[in-house]
């Protein structure tokens, strides 16, 4: 077994030398590789290297899966082979003008989110644990009823579940302004004056609870507790005005000045303008959604079952946040979730096959941890390194995406949370739903590993 000295220099060899390399970084599972010029790069090799699961060119980067953990190591040492390495932010910005308009806007999407995504995730879990600990059966099992859960500890419970939504807009700004080179403390500024209890309550507005400020006799105004898309508007329309606005201060005033004038022109330009008019968009872009949810027969499961792990080959998956973010904030509960969870689980199902099936070792110690990782929420190492290279587990994967988001969308499931799935997904489902939750993904599975070791895989396929 090779080192991951040896490996590092393997894979540096394999994309051109370190003459080729420009700069390296690396996120949760990939080695990030900005190389001068992507000729150079002998990708038979590369996929050939001891522990690589996969490797593609994208959006400016040659990228290189390791999987967690090993990536880290991996990095080390390349880096310590001479490697020039840089921040991920570095490599942003060298991959800018990569890629066409809306896959640059879509990636600037998902950098924004990508780093809010914990905090919701950890949100999602507290609600499926208030609504495991809340119900009844599991009261009446230590001799309790509603009735004697005490308001402290409701209150404790919402605390812990209404907190980030309720600040939503100014993670939103915090992270828009730190994306887009602005002060992040500017942008969570502005993000909590969106929310500042001084504003009629959005919430308690929709409820008709409260009514609007109006000013100038016809513009409302209102708090955007749980609103995305105004302060994204406001985040990025205010990191560049930061921008401006420091070029033409002199520098002894830029402490003083900058930051009154950015929030003082963003807050009103945020209650005035962009807050009605992107609270609208968004409302319609919802409602657009919700449709599509609600298609009857299970359509709407059957569709984004297959197509869900096709877009997440483009790279511009990540705009699926946004919608998580939006149907969980509005609806109370997730139905996307388990529908893109029995997709992922499919591909999962998909390598397996392939690695109980091949006689290669070198193929089987890929397959059978990429499934795994599948089974785990992270398809990126079945789909490069398995499934994709011989295309039909990938096509059998799809289908079994389809019938389990066709079950999915037909059983109604609802998830408490997002960003997990599969087997950590459960902890979304710990409620009534949980056994159909586990069938959905079950019948996934069984369906792609059925079809592709029966039709998608053999190791003939090695030899084309």
């Amino acid at each position: 077994m090779a080192t991951n000295r040896e490996i590092a220099q393997e894979v540096i060899e394999a994309i051109g030398g370190q003459e080729n390399i420009q700069s390296v970084a690396h996120c949760a599972t990939r080695l990030r590789i900005m190389v001068h010029d992507k000729e150079k790069i002998d990708q038979e090799r590369v996929e050939g290297v001891e522990k690589v699961k996969g490797a593609f060119y994208n959006s400016g980067q040659y990228q290189v899966i390791f999987g967690t953990g090993t990536v880290n190591r991996i990095y080390d040492e390349v880096t310590a082979l001479g490697a020039t390495g840089s921040t991920k932010a570095d490599q942003k910005e060298e991959s800018a003008k990569q890629g066409n308009a809306f896959q640059r806007a879509v990636r600037s999407f998902g950098d924004v989110f990508v780093p809010i995504i914990p905090a919701l995730v950890a949100t999602g879990l507290f609600m499926g644990l208030r609504g495991l600990v809340l119900q009844e059966q599991i009261l009446a099992f230590f001799g309790l009823t509603p009735g004697d859960i005490s308001d402290n500890f409701i209150l404790f419970t919402q605390v812990l579940t209404d907190t980030a939504f309720i600040f939503l807009p100014a993670l939103v700004a915090w992270s828009t302004f730190r994306v887009f080179g602005g002060n992040p403390t500017i942008g969570l500024v502005l993000g909590l004056m969106l929310v500042t209890p001084a504003l009629p309550n959005a919430w308690e507005v929709a409820a008709g609870n409260a009514e609007p400020l109006k000013f100038l006799g016809f513009i409302p105004v209102v708090g955007y507790q749980g609103s995305v898309i105004p302060a994204f508007v406001a985040g990025f329309l205010g990191a560049k005005l930061e921008k401006r606005i420091r070029k033409m201060v002199p520098e002894s005033l830029d402490l003083i000045l900058t930051p009154f004038l950015v929030l003082l022109i963003m807050i009103t330009l945020s209650l005035f303008a962009i807050g009605p008019i992107f609270h609208t968009v968004e409302e319609y872009i919802m409602a657009g959604t919700i449709y599509i949810l609600d298609l009857p027969f299970g359509l709407s499961g059957l569709i984004i079952g297959f197509f869900h792990q096709i877009i997440v080959i483009t790279g511009v998956h990540h705009i699926f946040n946004f919608l998580e973010i939006q149907l969980f904030e509005n609806l109370g509960f997730n139905p996307f979730n388990p529908i893109i969870s029995a997709a992922i689980a499919a591909q999962g199902g998909a390598a397996l096959a392939v690695g109980l099936k091949t006689k290669s070792k070198k193929l089987k110690a890929l397959a059978l941890p990429s499934s795994l990782s599948a089974f785990l929420g992270i398809t990126e190492p079945a789909i490069f390194g398995v499934n994709l290279r011989y295309m039909k587990p990938f096509v059998m994967g799809l289908i079994g995406g389809a019938v389990g988001g066709f079950l999915a969308s037909l059983f109604k499931l609802k998830a408490t949370g997002l960003a997990v799935t599969v087997i950590p997904g459960t902890l979304l489902f710990l409620n009534s739903q949980i056994f159909l939750y586990l069938l959905v993904n079950i019948i996934s599975i069984g369906i792609a590993f059925g079809l592709t070791w029966a039709f998608g895989y053999k190791d003939g396929m090695l030899d084309k």
